[in-house]
């Protein structure tokens, strides 16, 4: 993500794609479940970070649809263009006061990489978690930044495709006012 970028700038880019709080999708779900079963993870999210809040396009492992954006990892991992790891949350600094790692929740595994659009915003993140220590090889790593691009391609392509029914439906609408003659 170029840093220069603004946070209203990363909303505006956010909104463009009309995601938020749309009902669950099969692509996206499939890809969580993929994300667990190779990783061997109980949870796998895709979410998006809104202004006070963290909203998940699909979640498998878990029920919850949204967490308060502070002081939640996924605002935290989109501000990198690297896969943001926390390999055991009781001993990394970043997360001790966390409510999910010290609360009943238990979180000790995160790993999230941003999903970027075609112009460089970082809208939200494809992560794992777990309830026990993990380590990530440099490989899987990439192949967890490979799943954010494929979720990023996926609201890439459902927002092409608004525009273009957007625009045929415009179309259609002037070519039906000449054949009536207005």
């Amino acid at each position: 993500m170029n840093h220069s970028k603004t946070e209203a700038e990363r909303l505006a880019a956010l909104r463009r794609y009309e995601i938020l709080d749309t009902p669950p999708d099969g692509s996206m779900n499939r890809l969580a479940a993929l994300a667990a079963k190779v990783f061997n993870m109980p949870i796998a999210i895709i979410s998006l970070v809104d202004e006070d809040r963290i909203w998940f396009k699909s979640h498998h492992g878990l029920e919850v649809e949204q967490i308060d954006r502070a002081p939640g990892l996924c605002a935290s991992a989109i501000l990198s263009d690297e896969v943001y790891l926390v390999e055991d949350a009781r001993r990394d600094p970043r997360t001790l006061a966390n409510p999910l790692v010290a609360g009943e929740f238990g979180l000790q595994f995160y790993a999230a990489a941003p999903l970027t659009t075609h112009d460089g915003y970082n809208l939200g993140t494809f992560c794992l978690i777990d309830q026990k220590p993990r380590y990530l090889t440099e490989q899987q790593k990439a192949i967890l930044q490979d799943m954010s691009g494929i979720a990023m391609d996926e609201i890439e392509l459902r927002l092409a495709a608004r525009k273009a029914a957007e625009a045929n439906a415009r179309r259609i609408a002037e070519l039906e006012q000449r054949a009536a003659g207005v």
